[in-house]
């Protein structure tokens, strides 16, 4: 008897686990999802209004507007895109916001709903407009694909058993606080932040040259920056940036081959 419950145990939670299932979109894959946009965006707006409380906005005018500029022809290239795939009402909920923190850190991320922060440390790797387009279709093409919903539901599901959000910030609130710190991206001078694995890090790569492309920058130009970030700029050692952001000899050589495939979607600018 105790037996037979236990393969119950375990059909019900693979049959949760499958039904907690969602599409990534463009790739297909299949991923972990147990927390709905419903709730996700909410949040994301919430936390990403209190970072930006308590960090720096940038003051310099033309650095700001440089941001701002590739963010919103890249946000243009997503809807686009979404739009050509009969996919637009996953983004219709999006609200986009693009801004420039002074701080040294070489460091950019994207939350749920298109809030995108770039630090002013990482603008002397990007080198000029195509570099930094680099840097944030990347990072918006991770909140595109929903690695950080996936990542805090894997969270919720391994140290949380699988209960809903809500359950676990009335219960645990400072557990869950970091867990989510963790899982989006944001607090890295914490030391919360958690690697992107190798296949939301490909992922990423993948969309993001999309991205660029359709939004008229070059997608050669991710070559060069991830030499860049490799090398460490001026002869120093790689930066932080990197524990997250794994750029090697064989990352780079997967971005080489993925530039015939993207360069369709090239769209110069003019």
């Amino acid at each position: 008897m105790k037996l037979f419950k236990g393969r119950i145990g375990i059909f019900l939670i693979i049959l949760f686990l499958v039904s907690a299932c969602s599409t990534v979109p463009v790739t297909g894959r299949k991923q972990l999802s147990l927390i709905p946009n419903s709730t996700v965006l909410p949040m994301s707006f919430q936390q990403y209004d209190e970072f930006l409380t308590s960090h720096k906005i940038s003051t310099n005018q033309e650095q700001t507007q440089l941001v701002k500029k590739v963010g919103f022809r890249i946000q243009k290239a997503v809807e686009e895109y979404f739009g050509e795939k009969n996919m637009s009402h996953q983004l219709k909920d999006y609200v986009w916001e693009f801004n420039l923190v002074e701080s040294p850190e070489v460091n950019a991320w994207c939350m749920p709903g298109g809030k995108v922060v770039v630090y002013t440390g990482i603008l002397p790797m990007t080198e000029n407009e195509a570099g930094l387009a680099v840097v944030m279709g990347h990072e918006i093409a991770h909140a595109i694909a929903s690695h950080g919903s996936e990542r805090m539901s894997q969270g919720l599901a391994v140290q949380m058993g699988g209960i809903a959000l809500s359950t676990a910030l009335a219960q645990k609130p400072a557990q869950t606080q970091q867990l989510w710190m963790a899982a989006f991206g944001v607090g890295s001078q914490l030391g919360l932040m958690l690697p992107y694995s190798r296949l939301h890090e490909s992922e990423a790569d993948h969309l993001g040259l999309i991205f660029m492309a359709m939004a008229g920058y070059d997608p050669n130009n991710a070559i060069g920056f991830w030499q860049r970030m490799a090398q460490g700029k001026g002869g120093q050692a790689p930066p932080e940036f990197m524990s997250t952001h794994p750029a090697s000899e064989t990352r780079i050589q997967k971005i080489k081959t993925l530039i015939p495939e993207v360069m369709p979607y090239y769209k110069k600018a003019g």
